[in-house]
């Protein structure tokens, strides 16, 4: 979240960028938040002005009662009027308190200046393409029907047990789904990146302070009766690993890497592409995380970017990194990396997202750092998050661009160690 100093001492520079997200009711709230901060500390100070009214006649009780003296019977009388009105302020208090609390958690973080403007995807930058889009010299297949016609895939039956969504996958494409996680864990873990596999269900508190409320409830999948909901990635419990803890300056940064499966309520309509696998409920993850200095936030920023381009031209794979629009970029990030995997119909996809987060998830989640040698906390860690390989997404990538005339698929050099030398997946 933002620094209420920040909003109370430069409320244009904040009504600035919601028009740059082109965010009009988020500025209703800004002007919402504004006025009831200031009616907060102005009934807060009321309020300490009541307390400190009630000690000072307490403690004039007491003296007159000890030595005696006049108006006593006056000053009882008064004291006993503030407890209603203290009570009173106390709820007047806390109403406004928890009214800029829920506004200043739902206003988005500050954008980048190379943020470019838009409304929607159409409109995000493109800034580099690698590799070229293969020359098939027959009817191309999209991933789906070459999967099914491999027998490698069986939506069907996962229908069945599961719903929509769901996938069975089977022998070497189930393969290729671990060849790929050991082959992203082994090159980030060679960078000198920490492999974590974190625990797959996090409370409330700890998702909060880590994704968008307004797609929390479409995202996540609570588990009934309880404070727990299953992870949507790793960045989420990576994120709020270290929520309020003062971490020492020396320490930083830290890489992690992420192993996990991930949930997701929603799978995308209104439009989306939904084909096969690229928009499923649940796919494996390995996920890049790294909490830093602030003045070192955008150096990792485009060293994780680096990371998983080095990943993807290692497979072979044609892609292209967009820098993401004002109005695509979500409320999290202050800037984002989107990288595109071409696909059979000539269309690039998004395989991954590079976020850098600035302070605005470790505010939310009281994540500091302390000066070498310091006992005080000098201020809030930077948090950037990108995919290294969604599994899903780079098995789409692998079938469509290594499809053979034949239907056999190619595999990758770069994953040939991870699938027992296997080049080629073929039809039995």
């Amino acid at each position: 979240m933002l620094d209420i100093k920040l909003i109370r001492e430069k409320p244009a520079l904040v009504r600035g960028n919601l028009k740059r997200r082109h965010d009009p009711e988020k500025i209703k709230l800004l002007n919402e938040l504004i006025d009831k901060d200031r009616k907060w500390r102005k009934s807060l100070k009321e309020l300490e002005l009541l307390r400190k009214k009630r000690n000072e006649i307490t403690r004039q009780i007491a003296e007159m009662k000890q030595n005696k003296k006049p108006g006593m019977k006056k000053a009882i009388s008064e004291i006993k009027s503030l407890p209603g009105k203290i009570k009173k302020k106390e709820e007047n208090v806390e109403k406004l308190r928890s009214r800029t609390k829920y506004i200043l958690m739902r206003l988005p973080n500050l954008l980048h200046k190379s943020v470019p403007v838009g409304r929607d995807d159409s409109e995000n930058k493109v800034l580099r393409k690698w590799g070229r889009k293969p020359k098939f010299t027959f009817q191309a297949k999209n991933h789906l029907e070459l999967a099914q016609d491999l027998g490698l895939i069986d939506l069907e039956r996962a229908g069945k047990i599961a719903g929509a969504g769901f996938y069975y996958l089977k022998d070497e494409l189930a393969l290729l789904d671990h060849a790929i996680q050991r082959f992203a864990i082994d090159f980030l873990m060679n960078k000198g990146y920490t492999l974590i596999e974190p625990p797959l269900m996090i409370n409330k508190k700890a998702y909060e302070g880590m994704i968008d409320f307004e797609d929390f409830e479409m995202v996540t999948y609570n588990i009934n009766d309880s404070d727990l909901y299953l992870i949507a990635t790793s960045e989420h419990p990576m994120g709020a690993m270290y929520m309020d803890e003062v971490l020492d300056l020396s320490d930083l940064p830290i890489r992690l890497i992420g192993l996990s499966p991930c949930f997701r309520k929603e799978i995308g309509s209104h439009g989306k592409y939904t084909k096969g696998l690229f928009r499923v409920h649940n796919f494996n993850k390995i996920e890049q995380f790294i909490f830093c200095h602030p003045d070192d936030s955008w150096k990792y920023h485009e060293e994780l970017q680096t990371n998983s381009e080095e990943l993807y031209r290692k497979l072979g794979l044609h892609y292209r990194v967009v820098n993401v629009c004002t109005g695509d970029i979500g409320s999290i990030a202050a800037k984002k990396y989107d990288t595109e995997i071409w696909m059979a119909d000539n269309e690039f996809r998004e395989i991954g997202s590079n976020s850098n987060c600035t302070d605005y998830q470790a505010r939310r989640l009281n994540i500091r750092f302390r000066e070498k040698g310091g006992q005080v906390p000098a201020g809030y860690v930077h948090t950037i998050n990108n995919t290294a390989l969604a599994t899903s997404r780079t098995m789409i990538a692998i079938l469509e661009q290594y499809q053979q005339k034949d239907g056999s698929v190619a595999i990758p050099k770069a994953l040939q160690p991870y699938m027992n030398r296997l080049k080629k997946i073929e039809k039995r």
